[in-house]
């Protein structure tokens, strides 16, 4: 007899995921303002140089291999076999601690070596430090990915949140008091990494804890036996997991390809070092701007994914489509508004959030990002929920070697405007390459040619009053007024005042359904004023 599975219960623990991503990617974020705050420019580089490590850490131990994990788990317990998911999770246990120890031993024992690549020797031992977070990756990864595959994500949830947060407990307090006691900024950087091994360890003692909840523990301490068919679920593993993750790793690898030439390319051109550094940090403040973007993205692709696949599995190619399609709208939209928001505002916002408007052009055109990564998320949750897994992996992978060639060719020319255009450039190449095989299961066209005329048209309206906004704010400052609290005033003004211009006029090229609407940020409130506008139009 089979376990059957609730899709109502199914979907509230996708909900109860998506809710813990969008809460750590939030944290992610955020606490790197007050970071670069504390640290400056300089420090900033330093951190970020290193961070890629960890992003690649975290992209395995919660996205990559737990999926897998929980697929093979929930396979076994809808055959009835507990004894053999527990064998899966032990199995995968196995697996994880060798290739945890693997990365951790060419990471800490290649760390001298990456650096020099780097161009920057003293970053060997913030290297070391990072590399111990994937000593932690195999009961982060196992104990995740069968409590999903057991359908109870709560402990996914809170262990994802509880790891962020110690995370970025630990990077703020120790900045603050290493700064203050005089450290050096490579000192302080080390302390803020360590934030990665406080988090992993929280995350691991909230996975136990839940276990311990249990009056009889679903993973007996001790036993260490390979399930029979074991190197089936380590070649799962191997491919599914690092497919999944590559999808997932997107703008990590991108930072990473920054982290490994940039700097050098920047020195290597003739750049003093510190200048160098100093302006490697202020194209850093760039990804704070993308990964907040990407926040409503990320929450679309962890919600599609389940939808589709539901669909798909039933054969049901119209509720596919549809629902393809609404997810393709809403992250258009979302990432059209957001770039084109931010470029318009990033002087005072760049002064806002980091105290001075130093490289706020290559930050605009870095803010581009926003729009390509948005539908690359959503192109390959769509991707997964048809089955396709490689093929997403296949496209960021060819972008990635081509933003390895890109900032080869443009930093020296360009310097850091051209990491932003090789950006830019790698992004839109893997949207197309996504496009073009999207077009092939879904040959008709999905979204209409009037959706984007009322875009191209929101858009315009939003620049020009936005543009309006900043020629006063030019206007305050001659005048004399305090910079940072003008900064603030008219970034957040000018965010309220753009987007409400923008769903406006969005609203009123009724292109969008009322069930649609819903599903943007305050849906409800949007769909009531759709419910004014209309009556409107329609009157004229």
């Amino acid at each position: 007899m089979r376990k059957q599975y609730s899709s109502k219960h199914f979907l509230k623990g996708a909900m109860v995921l998506t809710a813990a991503a969008l809460v750590t990617k939030i944290l992610s974020a955020v606490y790197r303002v007050p970071f670069q705050n504390i640290v400056g420019d300089i420090g900033f580089y330093i951190y970020q140089q290193v961070y890629p490590f960890y992003g690649i850490a975290i992209a395995l131990s919660t996205y990559g291999f737990p999926v897998i994990i929980s697929k093979l788990v929930a396979e076994k317990l809808e055959e009835n076999d507990e004894e053999g998911a527990k064998d899966v999770a032990l199995t995968s246990f196995l697996f994880l601690c060798i290739v945890g120890l693997i990365w951790f031993m060419l990471i800490y024992f290649g760390a001298g070596m990456v650096a020099r690549w780097m161009g920057d020797p003293n970053l060997m031992p913030l290297i070391q430090v990072i590399s111990l977070s994937f000593l932690l990756l195999p009961p982060l990864s196992a104990l995740r990915g069968y409590y999903q595959g057991s359908e109870n994500m709560l402990p996914t949830a809170v262990s994802q949140v509880g790891e962020q947060s110690f995370r970025v407990v630990t990077i703020l307090v120790f900045s603050i008091l290493l700064v203050g006691q005089g450290y050096s900024l490579y000192t302080v950087g080390k302390g803020a990494l360590f934030g990665s091994i406080t988090g992993g360890i929280a995350g691991i003692i909230v996975l136990v804890f839940f276990l311990a909840l249990r009056k009889k523990s679903e993973l007996s301490p001790g036993i260490f036996t390979l399930s029979k068919d074991y190197l089936s679920i380590w070649k799962r593993l191997l491919k599914d997991g690092t497919a999944i993750c590559v999808s997932a790793m997107l703008l990590i690898l991108l930072q990473f390809i920054d982290s490994l030439n940039v700097y050098a390319l920047l020195t290597s051109s003739g750049m003093e070092e510190s200048a160098a550094k100093k302006w490697k940090g202020i194209y850093d403040r760039g990804q704070p701007f993308v990964q907040l973007g990407n926040v409503v993205a990320t929450s679309i692709s962890l919600t599609i994914v389940p939808l589709v696949t539901s669909a798909y599995i039933g054969k049901k190619e119209s509720l596919v489509r549809e629902y393809s399609q609404l997810s393709l709208k809403i992250s258009i939209i979302i990432g059209f508004a957001a770039s084109l928001g931010l470029i318009n505002l990033i002087v005072p916002t760049n002064t806002m959030l980091f105290e001075n408007a130093s490289g706020s052009s290559v930050i605009a055109v870095f803010c581009i990002s926003i729009f390509f990564s948005c539908l690359i998320l959503t192109f390959a949750g769509i991707f997964q929920g048809i089955g396709s897994i490689y093929y997403p992996a296949f496209c960021i992978i060819a972008g990635v070697v081509l933003k390895f060639a890109g900032n080869a060719t443009l930093v020296p020319a360009f310097g850091t405007m051209g990491a932003s255009l090789s950006t830019i450039l790698s992004l839109a190449v893997i949207t197309l390459l996504m496009v073009v095989r999207l077009k092939k299961f879904f040959p008709i066209r999905l979204i209409d040619s009037s959706f984007y005329r009322t875009l191209f048209v929101s858009g315009a309206s939003m620049t020009i009053v936005l543009q309006g906004l900043m020629m006063l704010y030019e206007l305050v400052l001659t005048a004399g007024m305090p910079e940072r609290r003008m900064a603030v005033l008219f970034s957040l003004g000018g965010v309220i005042i753009g987007g409400a211009v923008f769903m406006v006029v969005l609203l009123r090229g009724n292109v969008l359904s009322e069930e649609e609407i819903s599903f943007l940020p305050f849906g409800s409130k949007w769909v009531r004023l759709m419910g004014k506008i209309q009556p409107i139009i329609k009157s004229r």
